[in-house]
């Protein structure tokens, strides 16, 4: 191996070493700092993804794509917010195998509820060393790692998450 290419594998190792271990500490904080009386963080994230989908519903292998849990977890994480009313399990039209999840009226309301709190706590943590040009340039960077990788290209910004906290 060459010495440029030894180098360029290094300057990735440790760019991949300082993103890992600031996404850590963050999520650390976030979840700690977590408004979690009516949702956990975990159900939180399924209600955000659920929000961000056309008519705040999506076939479950499609939410199960966009979270970092397994398929069976993802289910059971489902069913509890199933049992609250947060949201519902629907027969897919176009699939009789498919599950579509939808979040219910009162499931946005706490989702909504929860999210004006956490943004807060979000702007906090993420802005706390980075100014409005480097955030986005942050999330430039990270938008395009994501893509790069063979993640979604489409914006995942928390849009209800904007709205809600305006």
């Amino acid at each position: 191996m060459d010495d440029a290419r030894r180098s360029d594998k290094a300057t990735a190792v440790a760019a991949w070493e300082a993103l890992f271990r600031a996404q850590v500490t963050v999520m650390r904080a976030l979840n700690a700092d977590f408004p979690g009386g009516e949702i956990s963080f975990n159900e939180y994230d399924v209600c955000f993804n659920l929000s961000t989908q056309p008519g705040r519903r999506c076939r479950m292998r499609d939410l199960t794509g966009h979270l970092l849990l397994t398929q069976p977890s993802v289910s059971r994480l489902v069913e509890r917010l199933a049992s609250r009313g947060i949201v519902e399990k629907q027969p897919d039209p176009n699939d009789a195998r498919g599950v579509v999840v939808a979040l219910t009226a009162h499931g946005f309301d706490v989702y909504r509820s929860v999210a004006v709190q956490h943004a807060r706590t979000i702007a906090d943590q993420v802005g706390a060393g980075l100014d409005d040009d480097e955030l986005r340039t942050l999330t430039e960077l990270c938008t395009k790692l994501r893509v790069a990788a063979g993640g979604p290209d489409r914006d995942r910004r928390p849009r209800a998450v904007e709205t809600v906290s305006a």
